[in-house]
């Protein structure tokens, strides 16, 4: 409040939460929820890029304020920052090529797969292959979701997994044609927070506080609706726990 400036790190590489448009302006669900946040607190907005593998450690050595960045809310980074409540929900998708023979999750057994290094999809695909035990199956961590994407139309890899709206986007967009969706991976669905720094209270209260108000004023539905299509957005609740 004392800048009159929030420092929102945001990853730009993974639409529809984040992205550049054609004419080079970050856009989509979290750079949306970004821009209210600054309306609310009456600042300026400024909008940081932070790859996967720098979410945790931007907000650390203070380069940004929140971060609203897709993270998972893990026990383990939670001793380093401090999370709200969930803003968003994704499940996971088994993203390949329509050359790879993959129809199903099982399927990834014995193939080239990958991910974005520091993601929670990266930990529990490394789990199936660890209870796998084949040597067969291989694994490769990408800075960005671009370049894993890349990585699957190359042929490095031959399957990935992806939330399952952000690569509703990306059939959409026509980038990748030969990209098909070999149905939902068994994995927990991916539940997301923003993150402030660990001691800061304060602002941590109002961030729930924050994201409290974008559901019950249904202005999470309508940010929904805009990036990932019609349809009823996600629950933020986990049935049988209370977070």
């Amino acid at each position: 409040m004392q800048a009159k400036k929030l420092r929102c790190g945001v990853m730009l590489d993974s639409p529809p939460s984040g992205f550049r448009t054609p004419d080079n302006k970050p856009s989509g669900f979290d750079v949306v929820y970004c821009e209210d946040m600054a309306k609310a607190l009456g600042v300026e907005l400024e909008i940081v890029e932070t790859p996967s593998p720098d979410r945790i450690p931007a907000l650390v050595s203070d380069r940004i304020d929140v971060l609203v960045a897709s993270t998972s809310n893990t026990p383990k980074r939670a001793l380093t920052v401090a999370f709200s409540q969930p803003y968003m929900n994704y499940t996971t998708s088994v993203i390949t090529r329509k050359n790879t023979g993959i129809t199903k999750f099982d399927d990834l057994k014995g193939k080239k797969l990958g991910g974005v290094t520091g993601t929670t999809t990266e930990q529990q695909l490394n789990k199936s292959i660890a209870e796998w035990k084949d040597p067969g199956t291989t694994y490769t961590g990408y800075a960005s979701d671009t370049e894993a994407f890349l990585a699957l139309q190359q042929g490095k890899i031959d399957a990935l997994l992806q939330a399952t709206a952000v690569y509703a986007t990306l059939a959409a967009s026509g980038q990748f044609p030969d990209f098909i969706s070999a149905g939902e991976a068994p994995v927990p669905p991916d539940v997301v927070a923003m993150a402030v720094k660990r001691n800061d209270q304060e602002f941590l209260n109002w961030v729930k506080l924050f994201v409290w108000n974008q559901v019950i004023s249904g202005r999470y539905q309508e940010v929904y609706n805009q990036f990932f299509g019609e349809g009823k957005a996600p629950s933020l609740t986990v049935q049988g726990v209370d977070y």
